[in-house]
């Protein structure tokens, strides 16, 4: 019979147990962090009816969405994670608590043409923060906390969230009677990094957005207003008077730089950045983004932003919201290829292997039911091999120490257990290997899973 060639489609991401390991790390730190700020785990099914998916429709979303039949029934595979929460919120209004304080981490698949970095099945993890009617402007300055604490606790420490408020655009370009062609604006300034003023000022005045001389102008002047966040704010006071939408606008900015502080953000790793649009017609408040200042190539790691209705193709209930959302799958492959992953870490499956020396396993299982109720990962290796089969498969999986446990150990109520890094090896007291495992992976698993 012929064998079918195993692989894995294009677009896919398949880890081997180590660097697993260090992704299932990755999403215990977002876990661990996100309900420190009270939000609520959530898991939405994969799988949904395609008019509930589909219900803003349109664009590159049905290009993209993976959508089936099932005997009557219309099926897609969930795109994001944003419209399974807004089909959430509206179906279990009753029997929720608002604000709606929740993050989900789960996969969701876009079939756009896989290349590198670019995946159609990924990981991604959010958070959002959904108000009944109103949600006051302290969520909005909660979030870069949130930010700023998950990438400090995976080990980044060189990074910026940059903020912006959608209602200062909104307004400036209302002020310049070019309301209309916002969206082509914000769209051409989204590409100042890469292709500099000059550029972009041509783009502007082109007769496909058809900006004056003197608009253009004032638009690179505008977005050009640097410095520290407070010499920002300073300065866009000129501007206030004019119109409300931008003073409503700037006095939200003001107050989530007032409050990031308090939130305990450093001043260095936030910046108010008037470039930032976001999401140009689903956004309207607080927009963020977040890079890494040595790998700015990367783009955004975690953006998000506040807006108005989360629900509304699916409930008469006014429903803002404020939420962002990590591309986990990408960002791990990023890290993975700039070397950033820690290869120190223990990403081995369990810390301590026994490997029994006697035909009775007795002892052994013994042991190893000790070792578990004492918290230790321990894996029994019961495979009747040659000693040298039984030390390469602890080499292969890397685990910290090895147990042996013979007939002397035994009668003599000891423990064998080997260091498999330093190669020391000591026979003492059950109670005394205990502690001298339990302390030496203390040591082993301290530092970050990324190295920045």
């Amino acid at each position: 019979m012929s064998k079918i060639q195993p692989r894995t489609l294009s677009g896919f991401m398949e880890l081997l147990p180590a660097p697993q390991q260090q992704m299932e790390h990755i999403m215990a730190i977002l876990r661990e962090t996100y309900s420190l700020y009270g939000f609520t785990p959530l898991d939405t099914p994969l799988i949904e009816a395609s008019e509930v998916l589909l219900a803003k429709g349109g664009g590159e979303t049905e290009k993209q969405i993976y959508r089936f039949q099932k005997g009557d029934s219309d099926l897609s595979l969930r795109f994001d994670l944003t419209v399974p929460l807004a089909k959430y919120v509206a179906l279990h209004y009753g029997e929720l608590a608002f604000p709606f304080r929740r993050y989900q981490i789960g996969k969701v698949y876009r079939g756009e043409r896989a290349q590198r970095g670019r995946f159609r099945e990924f990981y991604q993890a959010d958070i959002d923060i959904i108000g009944d009617g109103k949600l006051d402007i302290s969520n909005e300055a909660e979030i870069p906390a949130i930010i700023y604490q998950t990438f400090s606790r995976l080990g980044l420490k060189h990074f910026c969230i940059r903020v912006n408020n959608r209602k200062i655009l909104n307004g400036f370009y209302e002020m310049l009677g070019l309301s209309e062609k916002a969206g082509d604006i914000m769209r051409t300034v989204d590409k100042l990094d890469k292709i500099g003023p000059e550029k972009v000022k041509d783009l502007l005045v082109s007769e496909e957005i058809g900006v004056s001389e003197e608009n253009a102008g004032e638009i690179l002047r505008f977005i050009a207003i640097t410095g520290d966040n407070t010499a920002v704010l300073s300065a866009l006071e000129q501007y206030r008077g004019k119109c409300e939408t931008f003073d409503q606008g700037l006095d939200e900015l003001g107050t989530v730089v007032k409050y990031l502080a308090a939130f305990g953000v450093p001043q260095d790793h936030f910046a108010v950045d008037l470039t930032i649009a976001r999401g140009l017609d689903y956004y309207t408040g607080t927009v963020y983004e977040t890079t890494m200042l040595n790998h700015p190539e990367i783009g955004s790691v975690c953006s998000g932003g506040r807006y108005d209705n989360l629900a509304e193709y699916y409930t008469d209930k006014q429903l803002p919201g404020v939420g962002i959302s990590i591309g986990l799958t990408r960002l791990f492959y990023v890290l993975n290829e700039q070397k950033m992953l820690n290869d120190q870490m223990n990403t081995a499956p369990a810390d301590v292997l026994i490997l029994p020396m006697t035909e009775d396993l007795t002892p052994a299982v013994a042991l190893a039911t000790r070792l578990r109720a004492a918290g230790v990962r321990t894996q029994l290796y019961g495979e009747q091999k040659k000693f040298k089969a039984k030390m390469n498969y602890a080499d292969k999986i890397g685990v910290p120490y090895v147990v042996f446990l013979g007939e002397d150990e035994i009668s003599q109520n000891l423990v064998a257990c080997k260091d498999m890094v330093t190669g020391e090896q000591t026979k003492l007291s059950f109670e005394d290997t205990l502690q001298r495992i339990q302390e030496g992976l203390k040591e082993k698993n301290q530092g970050a899973v990324i190295l920045d």
